[in-house]
């Protein structure tokens, strides 16, 4: 009788429960993940992982949920910098008479990377390994993501007014490019066009961005019915709502990637389910602007992808995405006064493999699957707060916190380990916001 000999892999964890998302709504207990080279190369009983598998390393998690590394769908993350900057005003306020003039003084590629890695620490540290990012200095960005192994989707911003960025149209658009061809085909950062929103970016902008997406084969990433106001503006403007001139416009299509949708009507939904188009619902930020409330229960009834996004920190005030999911769920629930509208699996669904989908990285991440990126959390549910344990996917989304995540894998590089970063220098990034703060105070006091 031949022995089997055991397969090697580079790691091998052991979880209480895994939390696939794929298939809907399964939980399997004492299951285990191989990842060997970055990839989920099976996912098995621990029995049977033994058996089968000779790992470099193992964890052993056996009172933690492995889920899929979360996907933090809209943010603008060198806004970590600015939390808390000019809090409890509405959304037109907000940015044009206190973010957009403190940005103007200290905006630069110094600012986007420190606020950047500050929003990596956090991201990680609460379960997220993936973003899909919308601010200036695109290709500082990109090398700061890199540079700290985190997937993300950079946008390349677009808006019909000089900035720090850029200072004409065709500029915007040559900078787009550079950007774009630089880090094409990299591992873990990707980008998307990035235009502001209806009311900041004509229609020669938009045709333009419709065309050049449509030739790089990449996703547009817009704020878009994020208030009253702005569909209002529009119609006195263009005659037409937002959607509608966007449609018009070429770029209502399952490239779009529509944030906040809070003002929709039925017609809407309905085509956003036609057309292919995902919606990021960024529920606390919405609360905090009073903005309105996207209609989720029935965008999801409608068939449309939903992801979920915490928007900036200056608007948050925080990148929790395991806070913001359950702000999601309870929130839709309201929206459509159904209690079992928007249930605990879709809502972490649209937190992992929703985002995924949206951000056009649904074939490499979002779910626990075989052949996918091992982009992993584990969430302890030991805590006197999530015991005891009767449902595993109503403790992650209704009772877990962010601090209950214990370990993060990104492509299988470990980034937290039992809450520790493993490679990132908490205190000088600490140290850096400090400094930010000082000069954003003298900023506000000028």
């Amino acid at each position: 009788m031949t022995e089997t000999v055991p397969e090697t892999c580079d790691l091998l964890i052991e979880a209480g429960w895994v939390v696939p998302v794929v298939p809907h709504g399964v939980v399997l207990e004492d299951h285990a993940v191989a990842v060997d080279a970055g990839k989920i190369i099976a996912l098995l009983p621990i029995a049977e992982a033994r058996a089968r598998f000779q790992p470099r390393e193992t964890v052993q998690r056996p009172d933690a949920a492995l889920i899929p590394g979360l996907v933090n769908a809209h943010v603008h993350n060198p806004m970590t910098l600015m939390r808390g900057v000019a809090d409890d005003l509405p959304l037109k306020v907000w940015l044009q008479q206190h973010i957009w003039p403190i940005e103007a003084a200290v905006i630069g590629p110094e600012f986007v990377a420190d606020g950047v890695t500050l929003a990596i620490a956090e991201m990680l540290r609460g379960g997220t390994t993936c973003c899909n990012e919308n601010y200036f200095f695109p290709d500082v960005q990109a090398a700061t993501y890199a540079k700290h192994g985190f997937r993300a989707l950079v946008g390349l911003p677009v808006i019909d007014f000089p900035t720090a960025w850029a200072r004409s149209d065709d500029e915007y658009f040559e900078r787009a490019g550079e950007v774009h061809d630089a880090w094409q085909g990299h591992p873990l950062v990707a980008t998307a066009f990035a235009p502001h929103a209806p009311y900041t970016v004509g229609d020669a902008s938009f045709e333009r961005i419709r065309m050049l997406a449509d030739q790089l084969d990449i996703p547009v990433h817009l704020h878009l019915h994020e208030t009253a106001q702005e569909v209002q503006q529009s119609i006195e403007k263009h005659g037409q709502r937002p959607i509608a001139r966007i449609q018009r416009l070429g770029l209502f299509n399952d490239r779009l990637i529509a944030v906040h949708m809070t003002q929709l009507t039925d017609a809407e939904i309905a085509l956003c389910a036609e057309q292919g188009v995902s919606v990021v619902h960024c529920p606390e930020s919405n609360l905090k602007l009073a903005s309105g409330f996207s209609p989720v229960c029935k965008l999801a009834q409608a068939g449309v992808n939903i992801a979920i996004g915490t928007d900036g920190c200056a608007s948050n005030n925080d990148l929790d995405m395991v806070g913001e999911t359950r702000t999601a769920a309870l929130l839709a629930k309201a929206v459509a006064e159904d209690a079992a509208g928007f249930p605990a699996f879709d809502a972490l669904r649209a937190a992992t493999l929703g985002g995924a989908m949206a951000l056009g990285f649904g074939d490499r991440a979002g779910s626990v699957e075989v052949g996918k990126s091992a982009d992993l959390a584990c969430v302890d549910l030991s805590a006197p707060e999530t015991q005891p344990v009767h449902n595993v996917i109503s403790q992650l989304v209704y009772a877990a916190g962010r601090r209950q995540v214990s370990d993060v894998w990104i492509a299988g590089v470990r980034k937290l380990d039992q809450g520790t970063l493993t490679d990132i220098d908490l205190d000088a990034v600490l140290a850096d916001a400090k400094a930010w703060r000082a000069r954003i105070a003298r900023v506000q006091l000028a």
